[in-house]
């Protein structure tokens, strides 16, 4: 992260505490303060203001995360231009592949999937919308990576580091910084079981005028339906094509950056 200032701990806590209740599922106030290695006085005052302020609610038993924050999220959807752009082309290319197509932007230094488009032979993921993840572990993430400036390409790498999430991820720079150089002169990147044991990914950089990442459209396929001829060629093809109508939807339909702002 970059330099922290003027952070208010008290609004840490109760962020701390939102995160921890959508991770555990719901949970007390012991469970909560001893997975947050605070007092039970102080987390049982943080939910009792979250819940008169209806962002979480309680069962009699466990506190969860309410539905307000629906609200939120629809609000934030529908004022990403990049989604109105890329919504029938990420369908499309869904049906075209029958697997799972992921439509990706970076914040704050993390992959954020934004959309997704399941095909007739879609397996099931752990991926769903709002979900983040660390850019170098996945293809949609390498694809953007690939197409960052160096500037903020060392900054993401610097604060987030290359945390493995199988035995494939790549976790040394310079193996990366070789991938990525690949990324740029093919225009597509692999995710070869690097996020998922047994699931492979491809995917394509969405780029504005000055060839920096939007974005990035993916598929995900089980390892078995993804041998050389189909992952090598076949869905390559199918993702450069995809983004190159997206790009061309934000060029000529919509005329708005895709997000005010970057924070690493």
């Amino acid at each position: 992260m970059g330099e922290q200032k003027n952070i208010v701990q008290a609004s840490t806590t109760t962020l701390q505490i939102v995160v921890a209740l959508k991770h555990l599922e719901g949970a007390g106030v012991t469970k909560l303060a001893a997975h947050l290695g605070l007092p039970k006085s102080t987390v049982h005052n943080h939910l009792q203001t979250l819940l008169q302020s209806e962002f979480i609610v309680f069962d009699g038993e466990k506190y969860r995360v309410g539905l307000r924050f629906l609200d939120f999220g629809e609000f934030v959807r529908e004022r990403i231009p990049l989604l109105e752009a890329a919504a029938d082309e990420l369908d499309k290319l869904a049906e075209e592949t029958r697997e799972l197509a992921h439509l990706m932007i970076e914040e704050h230094g993390r992959g954020v999937y934004v959309s997704q488009a399941k095909g007739t032979d879609a397996v099931n993921t752990s991926i769903h919308v709002g979900k983040r993840v660390h850019l170098h572990q996945t293809s949609a993430g390498k694809a953007i990576l690939a197409h960052t400036p160096d500037g903020e390409l060392d900054e993401i790498l610097n604060s987030h580091g290359l945390e493995s999430k199988t035995r494939e991820t790549i976790t040394d720079r310079d193996e990366l910084e070789e991938e990525l150089e690949a990324v740029r002169e093919h225009g597509y990147s692999y995710d070869d079981e690097e996020w998922h044991r047994g699931l492979r990914g491809v995917a394509a950089p969405i780029r504005d005028m000055d060839n920096n990442a939007i974005g990035a459209v993916s598929v995900a396929a089980p390892l078995g339906r993804t041998r050389e001829d189909r992952y090598r060629t076949d869905l390559p093809e199918a993702v450069l094509s995809t983004a190159n109508v997206i790009e061309l939807n934000m060029e000529y339909e919509v005329r708005s950056p895709p997000f005010p702002g970057k924070n690493y």
